[in-house]
């Protein structure tokens, strides 16, 4: 007979997400900083080198907060370095599987106008199932504790989420 670990709650799933995701964000905006700081740097001496002609490239910096996002949530941790440090991960609202290419750049796409909007939508995250902001619902997608992940494996128990045993 073949056992199927059952599916945890939603409270399962996504307790403690909020929080976890705010101090994510400051991670990452911080690990942003470094890398804008970094590639300004370098072009700058670029430009320099090369009599000013290299100024231009300047112009590609906005593009890499994107980038940013998009790359890590595409990629095979489906969570950026932030979301990955405080233990989180993106997967898809339906089959938690890892999200496709075209809802990382929808969730990205949505994310960036979010904030462009003062950031005061991001607050929907207290009021939706699955604690989903709003570039979650429009791409189909939401964050999960890693944990949480793991106890749907096999060879870890459904009650490892918590620190005891079922």
């Amino acid at each position: 007979m073949i056992y199927q670990t059952p599916v945890p709650p939603d409270e399962m799933l996504t307790y403690g997400v909020p929080s976890r995701r705010i101090v994510a964000w400051f991670v990452d905006i911080a690990l942003l900083a470094l890398i804008l700081l970094a590639m300004w740097l370098m072009l700058v001496l670029l430009g320099v080198l090369t009599l000013g002609l290299g100024f231009h490239l300047l112009g590609l910096l906005p593009f890499v907060p994107f980038c940013y996002h998009l790359l890590f949530l595409a990629g095979p941790s489906s969570a950026t370095p932030g979301q990955q440090l405080l233990g989180l991960i993106v997967r898809r609202n339906d089959d938690l599987g890892r999200p496709s290419a075209l809802q990382a750049v929808i969730s990205t796409i949505v994310y960036y106008l979010t904030l462009a909007t003062s950031g005061l939508l991001l607050l929907v995250v207290f009021i939706t199932t699955r604690r989903r902001a709003l570039h979650d619902l429009a791409s189909g997608l939401v964050v999960v504790r890693t944990q949480a992940m793991q106890a749907l494996t096999p060879g870890y128990g459904y009650g490892n989420i918590w620190g005891r045993s079922p």
